[in-house]
């Protein structure tokens, strides 16, 4: 089977859903060769993977974008001829329109444009609910990345349960073996981390306010870590992390290879987030065996599953009460760290290609 994905992600400044196209597609190349698996816009391989700009360079990326733009805005119609011959299009909020002769395919990342549209750009609440008309509400079949994505889609969209595949994505293997390190950014005091972009989202007030309700010895002890680019955050969130608060060390973009160590070298995971459809950061986290604390909604609890420590994101106190518990206790820390990366386990890229080459098999 012919599968073209919509990677148009890759080229573009993004977190996570670039994050999972770039390992899903790589994955499958790998572990699925029954299928050939093929990337629009004419991305051919997938060599490296970059947040913070296009994975190609400047004079490959601009005439792919203008393909897009040109199906878009000008002659939508092109998109048949420029996924010619394929029998399945897996396709993403960047293209507008859909193919025909086709089997049709998406994945439900999150719903958190219907549920939480405050947190998200009018640009980006438009995309994603003419994503849910052209391509969920009419899609063969969708992958949803977490149970709760699927349910939240189920109820908000009144989709069709049985079109839906819960598969989970993978964990990088370098999170399993990766060597803490620290001097690389001069870590020298035990730190809490957070890794996401900082957006209203993630709750990053709210961390910083846990942070100061923390006693001062153990502020005095720690440092707390912020790893991510400035996304859509307002400015008093950022002039509060970058006010030199004692103790809250601003890292911002790290380049990917780079993460999995930093991530080891941390004493405890902190991520208070309003909701993800599955997040990945947590369960990097759980697999380079770092004890992570995490809010009580959306997927995280399912994600995490025994391996954590669960608070109500709304509150500050809950959080600092949680962070002080752990970063005073080794012992809890060692066990947590312990149960996390056994459950991280069953998050790999083989799995989720395997269980992906399934789902497209049925299609046929």
């Amino acid at each position: 089977m012919r599968i073209c994905i919509d990677a148009t992600a890759l080229l573009l400044r993004s977190a996570g859903i670039k994050n999972y196209l770039y390992y899903w597609m790589r994955a499958l190349r790998e572990y699925a060769p029954q299928h050939h698996i093929d990337a629009f816009p004419l991305l051919g391989s997938v060599d490296s993977l970059d947040h913070d700009r296009s994975i190609l360079t400047p004079l490959q990326t601009y005439p792919r974008i203008g393909v897009l733009q040109f199906i878009n805005k000008v002659f939508p119609p092109a998109i048949n001829a420029a996924v010619r011959n394929v029998d399945v299009f897996h396709a993403s909020n960047q293209i507008h329109a859909v193919p025909r002769g086709v089997k049709l395919t998406g994945t439900i990342y999150d719903m958190t444009c219907l549920l939480m549209p405050q947190f998200h750009t009018p640009a980006n609440v438009r995309a994603e609910l003419r994503h849910y008309d052209r391509v969920f509400k009419r899609a063969n079949g969708l992958i949803a990345i977490s149970q709760s994505a699927k349910e939240d889609a189920i109820r908000l969209l009144n989709l069709n349960p049985d079109r839906i595949d819960v598969i989970y994505p993978g964990i990088p293997n370098a999170y399993f073996s990766a060597p803490p390190a620290k001097q690389k950014y001069k870590l020298e005091k035990p730190f809490v981390l957070f890794v996401g972009t900082v957006e209203p989202r993630k709750n990053v007030d709210t961390l910083l306010d846990a942070w100061l309700q923390l006693p001062v010895s153990t502020r005095d002890a720690h440092d707390f870590v912020f790893v991510g680019p400035i996304g859509w955050a307002g400015s008093a969130t950022v002039n509060r992390l970058r006010s030199g608060i004692h103790g809250v060390r601003v890292l911002g973009y790290v380049p990917e290879a780079d993460l999995p160590s930093i991530t080891a070298a941390a004493s405890v995971f902190a991520y208070p987030s309003f909701y993800e459809g599955f997040g990945f950061p947590i369960a990097q986290a759980m697999a380079a065996g770092v004890p992570v604390i995490t809010s009580n909604v959306s997927s995280m609890p399912e994600v995490v599953g025994g391996g954590g420590v669960l608070v109500d994101p709304q509150s500050a106190a809950e959080l600092s009460s949680a962070i002080d518990r752990l970063l005073t206790s080794q012992t809890e820390r060692k066990r947590l760290g312990l149960q996390g990366r056994e459950l991280a386990r069953k998050y790999t890229w083989k799995n989720s290609a395997e269980r992906s080459a399934e789902f497209f098999t049925r299609l046929g």
